[in-house]
């Protein structure tokens, strides 16, 4: 059996509420009131983080592609560019024709017009099955569905950037991002892959997403609070976002002459049923898994913090018994579900660069950063189910 390859991340992508790139978004963080980014207006009352302006042609040249992408593709596609120019291999035909991809992704928006007019023509309808059956039909477009598929990502980042290795994709929101990395760890450590692509993107500002989401009563109402401090039973911010990471072996980063942002040291992802203390637990295992790894007087904790509880509570309290320095990214760039977990590492790697972390906000960002930061632990516990830890380091 031979000796697993040390990992590194060379290339990281990120647009949200706060702009492009990793190092604007940092900087915003990093800024004295960042959480001015979120919205109470629109949809009022509550409160969402839209995508900052972006010139879609600068990652995605060709109208006739942003045409046939709805936001939360083009979001992807841009996000993953913007990781393949950081990392050096945008337009690289050599590499990118043997570099895999794994995406996280849910579903797209729907045709609001045609709900809108299914939902007021069934209720006058003699025969309600029968009308949705032809209105379906003959109101949604294959095209307009076919957009939506999750795999559609992959597939439009494969045609604009010009990756045309294996491609997964996966679903389940916040497990989705952290299963994608991990999955790429394990390939690319095992010698099964040595170049590839993990990105995700989340278009959460949107009205059908936002009222399934409040059915369960599950959003943030204003006014604006940290994701620690939203009460018993806290709500979600829900947000838009894209993020794409470069992952590749050691040895084909130096071959190519690449510079680490940092190296993925180790990662682990777990699921339970949420019964009471179960959260707790499985953070605790692991964060037991990963703790001989880590340098606590040179670490620090970026958390992927929903602000819905109990998820929300239960991962402060297993923090505080961790004991490092803390920073919710959640109370500044909303919440964005299966992206959420790649932003953070894109943040992370961020943060080894700057070599301080940005100011907390809210109560459970806790600690000051140590004179030296070496390592980044990046935590996720989903609104639902999966919960997720990271550690990257500097090099």
């Amino acid at each position: 059996m031979s000796a697993r390859r040390e990992v590194w991340i060379t290339g990281a992508g990120l647009v949200s509420c706060l702009g492009e790139g990793v190092e604007a978004n940092w900087q915003k963080l990093a800024s004295d009131n960042p959480p001015a980014a979120h919205d109470e207006k629109t949809f009022a009352p509550y409160v969402t983080h839209p995508l900052a302006p972006i010139n879609f042609d600068l990652q995605i040249p060709k109208k006739g592609d942003q045409r046939q992408m709805e936001l939360w593709q083009r979001t992807g596609v841009y996000a993953a560019g913007l990781a393949l120019e950081n990392a050096g291999v945008k337009g690289n035909a050599d590499i990118l024709d043997t570099m895999d991809m794994i995406i996280a992704a849910g579903g797209g928006e729907r045709d609001v017009a045609v709900d809108s007019a299914i939902m007021s023509g069934i209720k006058a309808a003699p025969n309600p099955g029968a009308f949705l059956n032809e209105r379906l039909l003959s109101d949604l477009r294959p095209t307009l569905f076919l957009a939506q598929l999750p795999n559609l990502l992959a597939g439009n980042i494969g045609i604009v950037h010009g990756i045309v290795g294996s491609s997964r994709t996966f679903m389940g929101e916040e497990a989705a991002g952290v299963d994608a990395l991990r999955v790429t760890f394990e390939r690319v450590a095992a010698g099964q892959s040595n170049i590839s692509l993990v990105a995700s993107s989340f278009h959460g500002v949107r009205w059908d997403l936002l009222l399934v989401t409040e059915l369960g009563r599950n959003l943030l109402k204003a006014p604006f609070k940290p994701v620690w401090d939203r009460g018993e039973h806290g709500g979600l911010a829900m947000a838009d976002m894209g993020a794409g990471l470069v992952v590749e072996s050691k040895e084909h980063a130096e071959k190519r002459g690449a510079k680490p942002l940092a190296r993925l040291v180790a990662i682990q992802s777990d699921r339970n049923r949420r019964k009471p203390g179960e959260i707790e637990a499985t953070l605790a295992a692991e964060w037991t898994a990963i703790e001989p790894k880590v340098k606590k007087n040179q670490a620090v904790v970026i958390s992927g913090a929903s602000g819905l509880e109990p998820p929300t509570s239960a991962e402060k309290a297993a923090l505080a018994k961790i004991g490092l320095p803390v920073r919710a990214t959640g109370s500044h760039i909303g919440h964005g579900f299966d992206t959420q977990f790649l932003a953070n590492i894109a943040i992370a790697c961020e943060t080894l660069r700057q070599g301080k972390l940005f100011p907390p906000c809210g109560s459970g960002d806790t600690g000051n950063a140590p004179a030296e930061i070496s390592q980044v632990a990046v935590t996720s516990v989903g609104n639902w189910r999966g919960e997720g830890l990271a550690l990257i380091e500097k090099i």
